[in-house]
């Protein structure tokens, strides 16, 4: 786990205050009307405020950290949540937001998020140097100012205050400007107000004018994945999907290993924190000016690229290489991290993050520390007669999973093509299957030594799950009800 913050006082800015009318301030015609269509298309008449966001710099290294304001921003459309809604319930997450009312110190909205920083400060990198990245939190705009507390998980994953600050929206220095053009808005699937709906925006990176085409239809091939998996399908009418392809002037996205660099719209890269197939977006300004073009909760970021690659940050964003044989596989999984707050069940692949130094219970709501096994999360769901931990042949699959992994090592260190990459991924699935498939306990959930990215001291729900391999699995029971409740959060039954 992270070390806690340090303790350094949070520093409070208070802007000045100054009357200010509600609308943005003048921008070329071309782009005001395109940004007023855009509100008329996607947020017809009602109650709804906008949305604002607060950007700001999150700085520090593997022992503190300090926060600082960037700038705020009042997005061009209606906040898309569900005002009955507005508090989070679901204790997800490794940071908390709460705005709070100054006259009634009430929190009208708070959500639960994770950050690049927070992986980042995990890393060995972090051990050794400083370094800062924009983050951004959004909530709907409020009438008058309202103080935006920050909290972090301590030690014990209690959640403490660590930044606080006053937003007052009527502040002359609120940037209302029209943001850069996405392009025209793609309709996916619509099910109906976007404040009784999850809305989902998938985002285009390193599609040039050109490819659009090509994006649109990547795009709707990944929905189409995402609404085949459970349990997405049953629940495909608590969903609006919408699309956005910002043409870039390149092809393609940056893969700093071989020495390619891109600057796309997005900023999407492979490598982050040296780790190949990690993609990430360094670039939080121009992702946010984009996205602020659709209604969201939840962005998938898709890259014009065939490398097997993506990533997934809890409330932040999730990534996948469209072109990639894997890339159904990927979407679903890296879904499941940014929409749910997933944890990686799996243990035996490199990655960038240090061990833990001690045992805590994960806030993920897939994996464990059994610390007390009568006390287990999803024990619910586990039969008396399933005992706690429960046993599987992790031998022998550790055993097969690094012969693998040295012969994707060498793959890599010949630089052979992907498709060699790909030959070797579907051995290890199928083989992964059949070990899988063929444990006494396969069916039952239980809890299974080795996730989070250690093979002793955490444990999974079942012997296989998205979450865990690449194997023509799907979410398993704990991970589907981690995914309903989150559904329930933007589109409760009430509203169905």
């Amino acid at each position: 786990m992270t070390e806690p913050f340090d303790g350094i006082h949070p520093v409070q800015f208070v802007p000045r205050t100054s009357p200010r009318t509600a609308h943005p301030r003048a921008a070329a015609p071309c782009a005001a009307l395109a940004v007023g269509a855009l509100l008329l298309a996607v947020a017809p008449a009602s109650a709804q405020p906008r949305t604002l966001r607060v950007d700001y710099f999150h700085t520090g290294n593997a022992a503190s950290e300090v926060f600082a304001l960037d700038r705020v921003v009042l997005e061009p459309l209606a906040w898309p949540g569900n005002p009955a809604r507005a508090i989070d319930d679901s204790n997800l997450g490794k940071y908390r937001f709460d705005v709070i009312d100054r006259t009634t110190r009430r929190v009208i909205y708070s959500r639960g998020f994770a950050s690049v920083y927070g992986e980042w400060e995990t890393t060995a990198e972090a051990q050794s140097m400083h370094r800062t990245f924009s983050e951004s939190l959004r909530f709907p705009a409020p009438a008058a100012a309202v103080q935006v507390v920050l909290h972090k998980r301590d030690r014990a994953n209690d959640f403490r205050e660590v930044w606080s600050i006053v937003i007052d929206p009527r502040d002359m220095l609120v940037d209302a400007a029209a943001p850069p053009s996405a392009g025209p808005l793609i309709r996916l699937h619509e099910s109906g107000r976007s404040a009784q709906k999850v809305d989902v925006l998938i985002l285009g990176d390193g599609y040039t004018g050109a490819e659009r085409a090509k994006c649109e239809g990547d795009v709707r091939r990944l929905v189409g994945v995402l609404f085949e998996t459970e349990p997405f399908k049953t629940r495909r009418a608590d969903f609006n999907v919408w699309g956005l392809c910002p043409a870039a002037h390149e092809s393609g996205i940056s893969r700093p290993s071989l020495g390619v660099h891109r600057r796309s719209p997005a900023g999407a890269t492979y490598d982050a924190f040296r780790s190949e197939r990690y993609v990430l977006s360094f670039e939080n300004r121009a992702f946010r000016d984009l996205a602020s073009q659709a209604p969201y909760e939840v962005v998938e970021i898709i890259t014009n690229s065939a490398t097997y690659g993506g990533g997934g940050i809890f409330g932040l964003y999730s990534t996948v290489a469209a072109d990639s044989a894997w890339a159904p596989y990927i979407f679903v999984h890296e879904f499941g991290h940014h929409f749910a707050g997933l944890g990686d069940e799996y243990f035996t692949s490199d990655v960038a993050y240090q061990p833990a130094t001690d045992r805590v219970e994960p806030w993920e709501p897939n994996v464990t520390a059994l610390l007390d096994p009568a006390t287990l999360k999803w024990k619910d769901l586990v039969a008396a007669t399933t005992p706690l931990p429960t046993p599987w042949d992790q031998a022998g699959y550790v055993a097969r999973q690094q012969a693998l992994q040295a012969e994707r090592r060498a793959l890599r260190a010949s630089r052979q093509p992907e498709s060699a990459i790909d030959a070797l991924f579907t051995r290890e699935r199928d083989d992964s299957e059949a070990r899988l498939g063929g444990e006494p306990h396969a069916a039952h959930v239980g809890a299974f030594e080795g996730a989070n990215y250690e093979a002793r001291g955490y444990y999974r729900p079942q012997a296989n799950c998205i979450m865990f391999t690449r194997d023509r699995v799907p979410f398993c029971a704990v991970c589907r009800r981690a995914i309903e409740r989150v559904i329930d959060l933007y589109a409760p039954a009430q509203a169905r």
